[in-house]
């Protein structure tokens, strides 16, 4: 029996798959999660063999959650689960440990072959990301602006993007304003970019933010 943790903090969501993953003979959900505490609440409680994790919940990241369950959870896998398109999002979950990812729109079509895949040891990410990922290994690619931020940065520029001020972002992420005043310098000069406007345009154009 599979048995499977679904992290997402949208109760709709995980009630949808639960109704798909119940119906399947091989498969159980035997834990629930709204936020990242619940998370790893749960897995101290519970025998699981993946975990579904949403990459935007409250608080802590996505992104976050993954790095720490691959620290403390080496051997468990982890299905990233997102509104965002497999370009925006995947290859930086993928690089962060992720076994798989998953946009929302397609996991009722996909969700129980990509879980026995990465349950068996293999990756899941559809045939237009698996060629992205060649294109990502080709250092004659190039890159967009936001692909040359590290993932703390990116996590920041989000949150610029998304309006909220320096002393908002720095009681979010439990660091200093002159912390996150650092970071929107990096980010600026990253990515070229001269105004929290610029960059609001620039994630709204690419998906970025919601």
């Amino acid at each position: 029996m599979i048995n499977v943790l679904i992290a997402d903090d949208h109760a709709l969501i995980r009630e949808g798959l639960k109704k798909i993953l119940n119906g399947e003979p091989d498969m159980t959900v035997v834990g629930e999660a709204s936020n990242v505490a619940e998370l790893f609440k749960s897995l101290e409680q519970l025998a699981v063999n993946i975990i579904l994790l949403d990459i935007t919940m409250p608080g802590e990241s996505g992104l976050d959650a993954l790095k720490e369950l691959k620290q403390k959870y080496p051997h468990l896998p982890v299905l990233i689960l997102s509104f965002h398109p497999e370009h925006r999002f995947a290859v930086r979950a993928l690089k962060a440990g992720a076994a798989g990812y998953l946009t929302k729109e397609s996991a009722a079509d996909e969700v129980v072959q990509a879980i026995r895949k990465v349950v068996g040891g293999g990756k899941y990410v559809s045939a237009a990301l698996a060629e992205e990922l060649a294109t990502e290994l080709d250092p004659g690619s190039g890159k967009l602006p936001h692909e040359t931020l590290s993932d703390r940065e990116f996590q920041v520029m989000r949150l610029i993007a998304d309006g909220k001020k320096s002393s908002e972002i720095a009681g979010e992420l439990a660091v200093s304003v002159n912390t996150i005043n650092t970071y929107r310098m990096r980010i600026f000069e990253k990515m070229k970019m001269q105004s929290n406007v610029e960059l609001s345009r620039y994630a709204v154009d690419h998906g970025l933010i919601e």
